[in-house]
């Protein structure tokens, strides 16, 4: 080791740092009057989409009158009431879904701070889907719409499935000579129908 880097080191291991509390968790945390609106506005501030629909009936109507779904020529759907072209269960290889244009699943729930939908991969073969579509779709009941992310980490069941994440509107970024550009890395689109 270099006589700079022994010294650098040894000056680092020297420092005594107090020790801090944690942060208590009995508090008060956001509420909102309207979390579906409040809701709905993050989803849309994001660059997503919320539909409301009175049941998953009408959620096939809602999606044909979306011109990118009208000529979509493969669609994965865990929605009874949507039809897939691709049958999951015949595919073996991930890789083959890069043709998709369409996804539709069901999220558990979402939040309200922050337009997230919690989904997982609970009887979904290829996770993969949910990031190498074109157009994401996402079916949560409205009344499933939790506050805060307080409120959300105490609904999580951490172990019943391999795959739990947050989905916060499409693909973007905006790093890119400080240029949003939605789809980069991921669905271009999102849409959450609130049943």
């Amino acid at each position: 080791m270099s006589s700079s880097k022994a010294t650098i080191l040894s000056a680092l291991r020297a420092q005594q740092i107090a020790d801090v509390d944690l942060p208590r968790l009995d508090r008060d945390w956001i509420r909102y009057d309207d979390p579906l609106a409040q809701f709905t506005a993050q989803v849309e501030g994001v660059g997503g989409r919320v539909v409301y629909v009175a049941s998953e009936a009408e959620i096939a109507s809602q999606l044909a009158e979306l011109p990118a779904f009208a000529g979509a020529s493969q669609v994965v759907s865990a929605i009874p009431s949507v039809a897939g072209s691709v049958d999951m269960a015949s595919i073996d290889d991930p890789h083959e879904l890069e043709t998709v244009d369409w996804a539709i699943f069901p999220g558990h729930f979402g939040v309200a701070e922050n337009g997230a939908v919690w989904v997982t991969d609970e009887h979904l073969r290829h996770r993969a889907v949910y990031f190498i579509t074109q157009h994401l779709a996402l079916v949560l009941p409205a009344d499933q719409i939790v506050h805060n992310l307080y409120e959300a980490y105490a609904r999580l069941q951490l172990g019943q499935s391999s795959l739990g994440l947050f989905i916060s509107g499409p693909s973007k970024t905006a790093d890119i000579e400080q240029s949003l550009i939605i789809g980069a890395h991921g669905p271009r689109s999102l849409t959450v129908f609130c049943v």
